[in-house]
């Protein structure tokens, strides 16, 4: 594929990571980040060193902190935003012209459950309900087991581009058709959103036995295993009752490929959180989830999986459904059960 000129909408570590791959890849790249220093540590130095130091980058990309600026004449543009403020930043982009014509190809990375009035929505629902009507259908979700680390590093990664317009989600393949990088099409766009946003809940969890395994006489590998197999499953219960269209997503890359990497790599953040809860005792500065969530950013990083551990609750009620791992990550966050006694009901009590 010809160079493309594109714009990334997030300066964090995904996003630098897969702009990084497309400007490897020979693609002109220009990334929005809200933070000064993101700008002048990339365009002078080749570095993200807030957000993924210590992965040297192209010359191909380059930092605005000019969100309009990153939006406008591009051919393709890829949100990398976190959920918590993916609906405000897209505002910020409807009057530049290109995506006022719909002539812009607009896809996401963002992962987890945005809130609403009427309940928690999927990113491309919250996407499309803010952008021009011409958009409505025709975004690309792109989502799988891609840590911005091993992506940054040109690492081999799959990915799937799920889109309901076919032909938007092969331009996005074909764009993404860059060293270290294999696609793979899907238009079951729910089903992929919801593997996720719902992995990082399970890897929080698994995070906590990893940590507690450590020292324990009766958890293990086993226990790891055990966990992350009921943890797929509740995912497709989850993404079945929100309208996913074909159960073989939650066997792909898209579900039991990302919740792996995401459960058991080092590079995770949610599982990180989980280990820091055990470790560290990270949850006594909090009064309960809301709390945690406000606050978020004093954590030092990005745990997508307490956001959405909320809004999954929220589902939950709304449709009646049981998760006893994603409930009972909810109450460890809210205060409501200490994370010990509750892998001991989970594992020992079933």
């Amino acid at each position: 594929m010809k160079s493309k000129n594109l714009g990334v909408l997030g300066g964090g570590a995904w996003g630098t990571g897969l702009a990084q791959a497309l400007a490897q890849g020979g693609h002109q790249v220009q990334m929005w980040a809200l933070e000064k220093e993101v700008k002048e540590s990339v365009n002078n130095e080749h570095e993200n060193k807030r957000y993924l130091p210590g992965y040297k980058l192209s010359p191909n990309l380059t930092v605005s902190n000019d969100i309009e600026e990153v939006a406008t004449d591009k051919e393709f543009l890829i949100i990398a935003s976190p959920s918590l403020f993916l609906a405000s930043t897209i505002k910020k982009i409807t009057s530049v012209a290109n995506i006022s014509d719909g002539s812009t190809i607009i896809a996401a990375l963002t992962k987890g459950f945005v809130p609403s009035s009427d309940g928690p929505k999927l990113v491309l629902e919250t996407i499309e309900n803010v952008l021009p009507g011409i958009y409505k259908g025709n975004t690309v979700y792109i989502s799988g087991p891609s840590h911005a680390e091993e992506v940054a590093m040109g690492k081999i990664t799959g990915l799937i581009a799920a889109s309901k317009n076919p032909k938007n989600s092969i331009k996005v393949r074909e764009l993404l058709h860059v060293p270290g990088i294999m696609v793979y099409p899907s238009l079951d766009i729910i089903g992929v959103q919801v593997c996720a946003a719902a992995k990082n809940v399970i890897a929080i969890v698994y995070g906590a036995l990893d940590a507690i395994s450590e020292h324990s006489k009766i958890f293990g590998d086993n226990s790891e295993s055990l966990l992350l197999a009921a943890g797929l499953n509740e995912i497709q219960t989850l993404g079945m009752a929100m309208g996913a269209t074909h159960p073989e997503t939650f066997t792909s890359i898209a579900g039991v490929g990302d919740l792996d990497v995401t459960c058991k790599s080092k590079f995770g953040r949610n599982r990180r959180f989980g280990n820091e809860i055990i470790r560290d005792g990270i949850l006594t500065e909090f009064k309960n989830l809301d709390d945690l969530i406000e606050n978020i950013g004093k954590i030092g990083y990005l745990p997508e999986g307490a956001v959405a551990c909320k809004y999954i609750h929220e589902i939950c009620e709304r449709k009646n459904i049981k998760l006893k791992i994603c409930e009972g990550l909810y109450k460890i966050l809210n205060k409501e059960i200490r994370p010990l006694d509750f892998l001991d009901q989970l594992l020992l009590k079933g």
